[in-house]
């Protein structure tokens, strides 16, 4: 479950929901593939300020529910993340790389989306609404996307 992360200056709870397919969407996750991808996620905990909250494989790719703070970009967790993994498994499953005709384990591409703890985008705008209590909210900016179609 997550949690509140305090710092000296912040409290925050930053959670990202990460999908990265395999190589050529081939199927690689078997049961020894998802041991060794659990192994490497739980020693990347001890090293970084991140929490895996979930993981979870499908035949062709996996699902993160990750926690982190806020001096990790999206981006760099996603690279610490693929690149630990990917050592790891070629490593421990030399079978995988043979099934990836030697090459890399992920695909270039990925899913990446934040998590609210508290509700969604609907649940958190109504909360910012009802905050003032002696003075009426005041709306200064709405996003009025226009729809092309």
């Amino acid at each position: 479950m997550s949690e509140y992360i305090h710092k000296s200056h912040n409290v925050t709870v930053l959670l990202y929901h990460l999908v990265f397919p395999a190589k050529y969407r081939r199927v690689v996750f078997d049961s020894g593939v998802d041991r060794a991808l659990l192994e490497v996620c739980q020693e990347i905990e001890k090293r970084y300020e991140l929490k895996f909250l979930e993981i979870g494989t499908d035949k062709d790719h996996v699902h993160f529910l990750v926690q982190s703070v806020p001096k990790y970009s999206v981006t760099k967790l996603v690279t610490v993340i693929k690149s630990l993994i990917a050592r790891e498994v070629f490593r421990k499953c030399p079978h995988v790389k043979k099934t990836l005709w030697g090459g890399e384990f992920w695909s270039d591409g990925y899913f990446a989306s934040t998590v609210g703890k508290h509700g969604d985008e609907n649940t958190i705008m109504s909360y910012v609404k009802n905050q003032g209590k002696e003075a009426e909210y005041k709306e200064v900016h709405k996003d009025h996307q226009l729809a092309l179609f």
